[in-house]
């Protein structure tokens, strides 16, 4: 029996990954419905992915959810998986208003959404602890670089306190560097500058139901596709990273989202990633918790960990799915490549090596 599942955001390569990950590495027979705001978005026209898609106002849009509902009541769709942050906010928002959705979502409560997706805000819920780095919001028609210079020191670390694919990041060496930043990044109404950390770069994958941490994973950033265009070499798509096993990533990730949780006063439930940055001697800091996954999910599910299969389950058959905790664990020495228009490929770091030794 086929499930239909309305995937938002085709544009991105987020959803794609995710369409893949069903499509390719799982045991589920899908029927997949697309949806974007842009008519011009790529995956809107991937038919060997999607059966259909359609164009749809944006999350703001008083039209949104009418035209939602009819077409998640057009093609029978059993279950979204909802991705673009702007859409998790929008039907967070929708539940907490007291509205029903449309069709079955696994998505947290509003108050916890709302807290993550402004890192200003998450970062202050934080603060007291040893997970985040040094922090100050920085208003861009506020500066003060006394205190900038006193609380962050140079260099230091400045990004936009929402959004997504670095937006607003760079290292800042002195205070022309933050004028000139700011300048040049009219639309960010908001920065958040940090401690600047130099170590790796690395992501934490966890599927939490009513309140239960049920599946997790790890993976390593490395370099990112087109990183030359970006002043901070930051575009927030890996073009090679690794697949790697590190329990202490996901304890410091579920006592950070524990203590959103506790502010929040609501179960933690959904599926988050959180990335943290090492310093020099190797001690991560969380810098953000994205409440969706992220592009390189497929990779992740070729080698095994394959979460949008276990979204599907869950909602489809909770009393079946297996609710003990498993971390995902890979084979040693797992590495992905992507790029722009090409297969993500997996394979092992030392074959890379031995190619690059006898080139």
């Amino acid at each position: 029996m086929n499930v239909t599942i309305l995937i938002n955001g085709v544009g991105g390569p987020t959803p794609r990954s995710i369409a893949r990950s069903l499509l390719r590495f799982s045991k589920l027979k899908v029927r997949l419905i697309g949806t974007d705001v842009n008519p011009l978005a790529h995956g809107l026209y991937e038919k060997d992915l999607y059966s259909k898609t359609y164009v749809i106002p944006s999350a703001d849009n008083s039209n949104y959810w009418s035209t939602l509902e009819k077409i998640i009541i057009d093609e029978k769709v059993d279950l979204a998986i909802v991705q673009p942050e702007l859409e998790v906010l929008e039907w967070t928002r929708y539940k907490y208003q007291g509205n029903d959705w449309p069709c079955k979502v696994l998505l947290p409560d509003y108050d916890i959404v709302k807290n993550l997706i402004d890192k200003s805000l998450m970062t202050k819920i934080l603060e007291d602890t040893d997970l985040v780095p040094n922090s100050l919001n920085i208003s861009p028609d506020k500066i003060n670089l006394e205190i900038i210079k006193k609380k962050l020191g140079y260099p230091f670390w400045i990004r936009s306190t929402s959004g997504s694919s670095g937006l607003g990041s760079l290292k800042i060496e002195d205070s022309a560097s933050l004028k000139n930043w700011i300048t040049i990044n009219p639309n960010v109404s908001n920065f958040i500058g940090s401690t600047y950390l130099p170590g790796r770069n690395l992501a934490c994958k966890l599927l939490f139901h009513e309140g239960k941490l049920i599946r997790s994973a790890t993976g390593e950033r490395v370099n990112y596709i087109m990183s030359k265009v970006a002043p901070s070499g930051i575009t927030g798509n890996t073009s090679f990273g690794r697949l790697i096993n590190e329990p202490k990533l996901i304890e410091l990730s579920e006592k950070a989202l524990r203590l959103i949780e506790k502010n929040a006063g609501k179960k933690l439930h959904g599926f988050f990633t959180a990335d943290f940055k090492e310093n020099e001697n190797g001690k991560p800091y969380l810098t953000e918790i994205n409440v969706r996954m992220v592009a390189f999910n497929m990779l992740f599910a070729a080698a095994g960990a394959n979460f949008s299969e276990d979204i599907v389950n869950l909602l489809q058959n909770p009393k079946a799915f297996d609710l003990n905790y498993r971390m995902y664990k890979f084979e040693s020495d797992l590495i992905f490549l992507r790029d722009v228009d090409a297969e993500p490929i997996l394979m092992k770091e030392t074959d890379l090596l031995d190619k690059v030794e006898n080139h």
